[in-house]
């Protein structure tokens, strides 16, 4: 028995609202650049919006001009999505509650995950989307993934409840250490004062 190995998420298709409210909401208020137009292959009265989420991948949105807008949450039953999240920059991030602020747009205030910060909002049919925003950048050549593996097996090693900032950079040190070659015989700490 062999794997099915994936590379990295391909695209997510959503179910939209109307064709203008969802060119509105995945444009309009997140930015994403719409790039592709077509029909729903497998259902004629319906379109197949794509967006660009900032990756170069896609979010492609099924539209039907007979589903408006409803505002209630998307069920959150076993094996139902329960929220999409995207990242955004700190500096975004920093103007996210005045920006949904300024559109009316309910929001759950600033998370603190340890590793990122996090905002929660509703799409115009009520699915959850988070905006967040990574505490690190990973060293050259490695990914956020490396950098989390690496953070949560400190943080086990230490027997904590959760990823934090102190694991974070000791994690980060530990891969520059690793992939980064070095002339010292000894790269511990030292204090040259």
């Amino acid at each position: 028995m062999r794997k099915l190995q994936t590379q990295g998420v391909h695209h997510i298709t959503l179910t939209g609202a109307d064709r203008q409210t969802s060119i509105d909401f995945w444009e309009g208020v997140l930015g994403m650049p719409f790039i592709f137009d077509q029909p729903n292959l497998d259902d004629p009265d319906e379109g197949h919006l794509y967006f660009d989420p900032g990756d170069g991948r896609l979010i492609t949105i099924f539209t039907n001009e007979t589903r408006k807008p409803v505002h209630t949450r998307t069920p959150t039953d076993p094996g139902c999505v329960h929220h999409v999240a995207f990242n955004v920059s700190h500096a975004t991030f920093s103007q996210v509650v005045e920006r949904l602020n300024e559109r009316g747009i309910g929001h759950s205030g600033p998370k603190d995950r340890g590793f990122m910060d996090s905002i929660y909002f509703k799409d115009p049919l009520g699915l959850l989307i988070e905006l967040a925003c990574y505490r690190f950048e990973p060293p050259f050549g490695c990914s956020h993934a490396d950098v989390m593996i690496e953070a949560h097996r400190i943080r086990v090693e230490r027997g904590d409840y959760n990823i934090a900032e102190i694991h974070l950079a000791d994690a980060l040190e530990r891969l520059v250490q690793r992939r980064q070659q070095s002339l010292s015989a000894d790269r511990a700490p030292r204090n040259p004062y």
